[in-house]
């Protein structure tokens, strides 16, 4: 009797299948039905029926992307091309603030069905006006425009990469307008939506710009075009090489640098140095200022808390510090 084999071993010496040829039939069967095809030559695909869709809007003599469409204006005009290089602005207090502000906008973006209120109503005015494309989009449009965790309201602005000011320039400009200096600085404050909360508190309480350094610092981008509230369009910002330099030289020039620390040496309701020209230097909420700011202010300030609280977010320790100026000045 032989011996049986391990199970689901072959056995090489018995001939498996008929005897007979099959006329190739499993050598058709294995050659398959070809390459797969792309997702876009599938009909039923997402993306087939987007490739079909463009096909017939190109066929009719459309422009632009299937989707977005013209409101008012000349309906032959070209819809601007995406561009790395721009920045949405979203929000309705945003945009209107960036129109308002004559910001050279490149196209405007409102969603279908949108609520026209009066912001919205004022928004297509101006950009009628100026002649910006207005394009309307559908919601999953804008929130791509808007990004991950982007609130756009309804309504997104194309507007070119900020201009940024020179610090020098920035303040010879308000010392011109007769104006006492108060500016802010940032020490590797990193997160766009902190800058964007110290740019609208710096307009609230009297501020006439930030410094911000060229490396290891947030950017105006359109998180903090978005945080700001249409801030940005008003309160300038300035790029410095070199923020530690630029501390000393304004300091020849009679500011005073003040910096922001929990263990400051003055407390901040007892600052007398608040009438005089001061830029006030905020740092991260990790690490606070760095060493080479820290000694280059001419007093480090603390702000009382509560001892249960370890520290304050930048962009409140910032907004604090700014209202405790402007009331100092307001009652001399």
């Amino acid at each position: 009797m032989p011996k049986p084999g391990r199970p689901g071993a072959r056995n090489p010496g018995k001939k498996k299948g008929p005897l007979k040829g099959t006329g190739g039939h499993s050598r058709k069967a294995l050659e398959g039905r070809g390459p797969t095809p792309k997702a876009e030559d599938r009909a039923w695909h997402p993306a087939g029926k987007r490739k079909a869709a463009e096909e017939r809007y190109a066929a009719a003599g459309g422009k632009g992307r299937p989707g977005v469409r013209a409101v008012g204006g000349n309906p032959n005009r070209k819809s601007p091309k995406a561009s790395d290089d721009t920045e949405t602005v979203t929000g309705r207090n945003s945009v209107l603030e960036a129109l308002r502000a004559k910001i050279p906008a490149t196209a405007m973006y409102i969603a279908q069905r949108v609520e026209m209120d009066d912001r919205v109503k004022e928004m297509l005015s101006i950009a009628t006006n100026r002649g910006i494309p207005v394009l309307e989009v559908t919601r999953p449009e804008l929130d791509r425009m808007a990004g991950f965790d982007g609130v756009h309201q309804g309504v997104a602005l194309k507007v070119p990469p900020y201009s940024y000011a020179h610090p020098q320039d920035l303040l010879e400009q308000i010392i011109d307008r007769g104006e006492v200096p108060l500016l802010v600085a940032l020490d590797g404050v990193t997160d766009p939506r902190n800058l964007g909360a110290i740019i609208r508190s710096t307009g609230a309480f009297g501020g006439q710009g930030l410094i911000l350094p060229q490396r290891r610092s947030a950017s105006v981008n359109s998180a903090a075009w978005k945080t700001s509230a249409g801030a940005a369009a008003r309160i300038p910002v300035a790029l410095a090489a070199n923020l530690t330099a630029t501390l000393k030289e304004f300091k020849k020039q009679g500011v005073f640098v003040l910096g922001l620390a929990g263990d400051g040496d003055v407390a901040l309701p007892s600052l007398e140095l608040a009438d005089r020209p001061v830029v006030i230097v905020v740092g991260s909420e990790g690490k606070g200022l760095s060493r080479l700011v820290t000694e280059t202010c001419d007093q480090v300030v603390s702000i009382p808390i509560s001892a249960a609280t370890e520290s304050l977010n930048a962009g409140i320790a910032a907004s604090v510090a700014l209202y405790q100026v402007s009331t100092l000045r307001a009652s001399l």
